[in-house]
């Protein structure tokens, strides 16, 4: 709740809610998520986006029935008909690729939904990994297609935020450990610094 508040009031327009136990982000789901309805009622204009990689059918019942979550993120290998099926029981969906290649923009079209997030692709993580993805590659992708709303994430922070918009023009930007004081930790001070860099170009 605290790291929450911080980043509403550093000046986020959106939270990412991690539901993927690996990470050293993830909420757990063994209790009720009534801390995070709390939130939403206090901070109703701010998107509160769930995230999940490979999901279970009990989670994406939690989710939905929660409540408080203007849309979820799929950040795993889903299909285009996984996600099709299970977003559009939620306001929005999100669809986040790992990128590496052109190749891998390819299947980016498959998906049914406007919002993409485009990652930096590790081996054997699913985001969150502090790389940074290939601007050139996810600036040709928005060119060629503008009626994709992209969120630009991968190795983010308030020192690089600015030229990576000025070179992709994304939708919008996405940033983990970018604007963190240790692994699962937010920094306020980071999270201003990043938003007013972000909006400087």
């Amino acid at each position: 709740m605290d790291d929450a508040c911080g980043v509403i009031e550093s000046g986020a327009g959106a939270l990412g809610f991690n539901f993927y136990p690996p990470s050293p982000r993830s909420i757990g789901t063994d209790s009720d998520l009534d801390w995070i309805k709390k939130l939403k009622m206090g901070y109703p204009d701010i998107a509160f986006v769930a995230v999940v990689v490979n999901p279970e059918e009990k989670l994406l019942v939690l989710l939905r029935e929660c409540g408080c979550f203007d849309a979820i993120q799929f950040h795993g290998d889903e299909t285009p008909q996984f996600c099709a099926s299970e977003g559009e029981k939620f306001p929005y969906w999100i669809k986040a690729l790992r990128v590496r290649s052109d190749a891998d923009l390819l299947v980016a079209t498959e998906y049914e939904t406007p919002f993409l997030l485009l990652d930096a692709a590790v081996p054997g993580t699913y985001g969150g990994s502090g790389h940074i993805i290939d601007w050139n590659l996810a600036a040709g992708f928005v060119v060629k297609h503008p009626e994709k709303r992209v969120l630009l994430a991968g190795g983010l922070t308030p020192k690089n935020v600015a030229e990576a918009v000025a070179k992709v023009h994304p939708h919008a930007v996405d940033a983990a450990s970018g604007v963190e004081s240790s692994a699962g930790v937010k920094d306020p001070l980071k999270v201003r610094e990043f938003i007013t860099a972000a909006l400087s170009t």
